[in-house]
């Protein structure tokens, strides 16, 4: 994993099978593994070590949050590795990737922007969403 000294064990793994389809968000600690879909948000605490697999054929309908994130699979939505992302051949993220380190294979794809973000930086995605999410200010001239 990332070549890190330290092993998260089995005991902390929360697995997607493949047949599997699950319709909320999922809040982790330890690892995480999709082979299936998720339609919903995928968070771990950003201080942790937590990791976030999604292979070939897993998918998820939403936001990923986690440090550590291992992308073989597809991501509709915003990515937010505050350690590191690493984003397979078959890779595919339609929404911006924010990271503080990045490893791309050649074939990997983002629909959106790739913004760096120093490790402890609070990542730019939760400010944005606040200013987007704000009512629009309407002056007139007069």
């Amino acid at each position: 994993m990332f070549g890190r000294k330290d092993k998260l064990d089995n005991k902390e793994l929360t697995l997607v099978g493949s047949n599997s389809k699950i319709d909320g968000d999922i809040n982790f600690l330890g690892r995480c593994h999709v082979d299936g879909t998720v339609n919903g948000n995928i968070k771990a605490d950003p201080e942790s070590e937590s990791l976030l697999t999604v292979v070939g054929d897993g998918t998820v309908e939403g936001g990923v949050s986690v440090p550590y994130v291992e992308l073989n699979g597809i991501v509709r939505g915003d990515v937010v590795a505050s350690k590191r992302v690493k984003l397979g051949a078959t890779a595919r993220v339609i929404g911006n990737v924010y990271y503080n380190l990045i490893e791309m294979a050649i074939g990997a794809e983002i629909n959106g922007k790739l913004i760096h973000q120093p490790e402890g930086q609070v990542p730019l995605l939760e400010q944005t969403k606040t200013e987007l999410d704000a009512p629009a200010k309407i002056v007139s001239a007069t």
